[in-house]
């Protein structure tokens, strides 16, 4: 390579952002021309002298032009620094529109939070974990779609959701998730019922045999149930809704099967009764869901942290 060369400075071939000085370097050319001080520009960006030596000497190396006159008296541009100040000025410009609008974007998507939930989260859960984000986020508007799995799964892809919460037993194809939470499954009657007087607990077949009180199909806990029983009957009745199927359960309808989340009330009051069952494990787990590849943020972020707290 001749001298010549040498002195033409960096080529034009590569990446434009190995050419190009990043915004950092450019704020600390800029602080110099204002200044007139080496030091007072570095102590303006709050980084030592050493530093901002080290970042004019780095970039005029990859300019390939002098861009700083330093003396006793102080620090002035070149010609080809005050040339390059008028550039990095435009650039730097651009980068703040840039801040703003992002901002503007963050701003927007922060002022709202949708939310799906199946029912027994939306009802049991979720209440007092969105108390909690209003504390941290009071200017959030947060909107609330209860359904099934299967529903809050349709949500989240068409993107009318920005979280979801689900109970089933596989997590929706499309939707990435982390378990919250832990559940169990148990089986009620109402006092009067002849299953809240057995001596023996309830077999696994016989559950499976009976007609029960259920949810609707996509429902996770339905999924659960059947799941663990290899099949059910046909069910008594079919709600869609847990708090359905609990008010029919304590009407002497017929058996039942709840979340423990959901009866603790009337256990406790003895409006329904828990039926012992052998032979099957309903315990499952309930998770946070979103479109796969776009973990939460802003809004949902935090609230999927505070499932975990």
């Amino acid at each position: 390579m001749s001298n010549t060369d040498e002195q033409a400075g960096p080529s034009s071939a590569g990446s434009l952002a190995h050419r190009v000085p990043d915004l950092g370097a450019l704020e600390l050319l800029l602080a110099v021309a204002r200044l007139g001080s080496l030091g007072g520009a570095a102590r303006e960006l709050g980084i030592t002298q050493p530093a901002a030596s080290s970042r004019v000497r780095s970039m005029e190396r990859q300019l390939g032009v002098a861009l700083v006159d330093r003396s006793p008296r102080g620090s002035r541009l070149t010609d080809a620094g005050a040339l390059v100040t008028d550039w990095a000025r435009r650039i730097v410009e651009a980068a703040e529109a840039f801040d703003v609008g992002a901002q503007a974007l963050r701003d927007r998507r922060d002022s709202r939070l949708r939310v799906a939930a199946s029912m027994t989260i939306a009802e049991y859960l979720l209440p007092g974990w969105l108390l909690a984000l209003r504390a941290q986020r009071p200017d959030t508007a947060v909107s609330l779609h209860a359904g099934n799995s299967t529903v809050v799964a349709e949500r989240l892809l068409s993107d009318e959701a920005d979280l979801g919460f689900v109970e089933g037993l596989t997590v929706p194809t499309g939707l990435d998730s982390v378990v919250i939470a832990h559940d169990r499954l148990i089986v009620v009657t109402a006092p009067g019922h002849a299953w809240s007087r057995r001596r023996r607990a309830l077999e696994a077949s016989e559950l499976a045999a009976t007609p029960l009180i259920l949810r609707e199909k996509g429902s996770g806990t339905r999924q659960v149930l059947d799941a663990a029983l290899g099949g059910l009957a046909r069910p008594l009745i079919e709600l869609s809704s847990t708090t359905a199927v609990k008010a029919a359960a304590v009407s002497g309808a017929g058996p039942a099967v709840l979340s423990e989340l959901a009866v603790g009330e009337e256990l406790a009051m003895r409006r329904l009764v828990r039926v012992p069952v052998e032979g099957v494990a309903l315990a499952r787990d309930l998770r946070a869901v979103w479109p796969t590849g776009h973990r939460p943020t802003g809004p949902a972020r935090d609230l999927l942290s505070l499932t975990r707290g």
